[in-house]
Order: structure tokens, then C-alpha cells, then sequence
């Protein structure tokens, strides 16, 4: 038995294989480029290794309501030649096995519920800080979902009491993404992120957003925990900020774990989704 799994991504995608116990076998990178140049790669990949089942992380929005006539689509996304894409119907026509079709941040909340930083908890929040931010939310095996999936990327956020910066989201300018994502930071920094000093002023400020972020999940869905991934969360220092931020502008209105072990790093850093997306295509081959 073998699982495929796809974590597509804005920037690359990672494509793998796995064993029936959930061993990768083979794993490879494919840039995002054109739809016409990165899915026939994909395919390829999948036709040269077969496998059962395949579950898939894709970029957004997409469409993941299976009543609705624009499922397994990428719709509104601001990356060129993907607009209004059919993905999964691209696979399907080519790949006779059963699919699992999702965000690229819940394949990655997936693989660390199961095997990360989550695995010991029922109700889990994962978001992703890096060049963009999402979120997704697992309750006792399920996503949170409805007709479509949360944005949570895309919040209003109240300004840090020193930040002019206009945002960096195309869509919104100052939404949680546009102030608090990597290019938000490099923006103002003038340098890449992983250039900046741990005792930059810049990082407090950071802290003050993710914070502010943490305490919306924490009164719209209460978690056991929250696990920050991506990139920007890489940056250890910024674990302390958050926790003290939060615990500041929460201003203890509900009760929550200790924060150590309330808002935690990813623990299968890069790997989250790729593996994520494997477990779910074992999920969806078992029914």
C-alpha cells in the first residue's frame, strides 16, 4: 500500500509517497509556475509512482463545498494563472484513485494534530506565519468547515501603537496578513526576516499581532492549544513576546492552559503539510 500526498503552495509544491505505515519513500519539490507547466509534472510524478490514494493541500481560496458547481477549484487567488483553476478535475481525469481536497494549512494543522505539537490534543488551532498567514481548526478528527474555510489570515487587527506601515495584502492592505506576514516585516526592516536581530524593537511588534491574533482563536473557538508554523515562527524568540502579549491584552477573560503549553512551535516544522497531506490520503482510502 502507498499514499500520495501534494502540498501546493504559491511558491513550490512538495509532492510524496508513503508507505501503508506512513514512511516516506520518495519526495520531491516542483516550482509553481503555470498551471500548463507545474500539473503535468505533478501527474507524471503519480503515474511513474502509483499509489492508492492521494490527499491534497492546495493554496487559496479554494472551493471544498462538494455541492457546490466550482468544487476543487482555486478560485479568487491572486497568483497568476490560477485564478478560477479546476485542480482537482486536472488530477482526476488523469489519476483513477480517491482524493482528499483541502487547504495547504489544514494538511499541515492535520500532520502536526496527528503527529506534531497537536498530537495529544482533541481541539487544535494551527496557523501558519510566513510569507502569507492562515489558520485552520481540527475538533475531534474534523476540520472546521462549512460552505467554504476559515481566512483566518485575513482578520482586522488593532495597529501596534507605533506602526505606520500601509500592509502588504493586495486585498485588504492592513488586515492581520498585511501587517504581520513576512514581507510585512521585511517591508519594514528593509532585509529578510533571518537578518533581523533577536532584540529588534521589530519583533515586539510582531509579538503584539500574533498575540492579538492567539486571543481571537482563543474566544472564537477555544482550543487546547494553538501551534504557530511557518516561517516567521522560526524565530524563537518571539514565543516569550507572544505569550506575554497575549496574556496582556487577554487580560485573563477566559480561562486558558498555561501558556507554555497553550501557544507552542510546530514541531514537524516543513514537513507539517507534506505529512499532513499523506495521513490524509490514508483518511480518505479507509473511508
Amino acid at each position: 500500500m502507498r499514499y500520495g500526498g501534494i502540498e501546493a503552495g504559491g511558491t513550490k509544491f512538495v509532492v510524496a509517497i508513503s508507505d501503508e505505515h506512513q514512511r516516506i519513500i520518495k519526495q520531491i519539490r516542483i516550482d509553481t509556475e503555470a498551471p500548463a507547466v507545474t500539473m503535468p509534472k505533478v501527474v507524471e510524478f503519480f503515474q511513474d509512482n502509483p499509489v492508492s490514494a492521494i490527499g491534497i493541500g492546495c493554496f487559496g481560496p479554494i472551493d471544498i463545498d462538494p455541492q457546490s458547481l466550482n468544487y476543487g477549484y482555486i478560485t479568487e487567488t491572486p497568483k497568476v494563472g490560477w485564478r478560477n483553476f479546476n485542480f482537482l478535475n486536472v488530477l482526476k481525469q488523469a489519476l483513477n484513485v480517491p482524493m482528499y481536497w483541502t487547504t495547504d494549512v489544514n494538511v499541515a494543522a492535520w500532520g502536526e494534530y496527528c503527529l506534531g505539537a497537536g498530537k495529544s490534543s482533541q481541539h487544535l488551532f494551527y496557523s501558519t506565519v510566513g510569507t502569507g498567514i492562515g489558520g485552520g481548526m481540527i475538533n475531534n478528527n474534523q476540520f472546521y468547515q462549512a460552505r467554504s474555510h476559515p481566512e483566518t489570515g485575513h482578520i482586522p487587527v488593532r495597529r501596534y501603537y507605533e506602526d505606520n506601515y500601509k500592509g502588504s495584502c493586495a486585498v485588504h492592505g492592513d488586515c492581520l496578513e498585511g501587517l504581520a506576514a513576512g514581507p510585512a516585516i521585511e517591508a519594514r526592516a528593509g532585509v529578510k526576516a533571518k537578518k533581523i536581530a533577536s532584540d529588534d524593537d521589530l519583533w515586539q511588534q510582531e509579538a503584539y499581532y500574533l498575540a492579538q491574533a492567539c486571543m481571537t482563536y482563543t474566544l472564537l473557538y477555544a482550543p487546547e492549544k494553538i501551534v504557530l508554523g511557518g516561517g516567521v515562527s522560526n524565530q524563537a524568540q518571539l514565543f516569550p513576546l507572544i505569550r506575554k502579549s497575549f496574556e496582556h491584552q487577554l487580560k485573563n477573560y477566559v480561562d486558558v492552559p498555561p501558556l507554555e503549553q497553550y501557544i507552542v512551535h510546530a514541531e514537524l516544522g516543513d514537513q507539517a503539510g507534506i505529512v499532513g497531506a499523506l495521513l490524509l490520503a490514508e483518511k480518505v482510502y479507509n473511508g
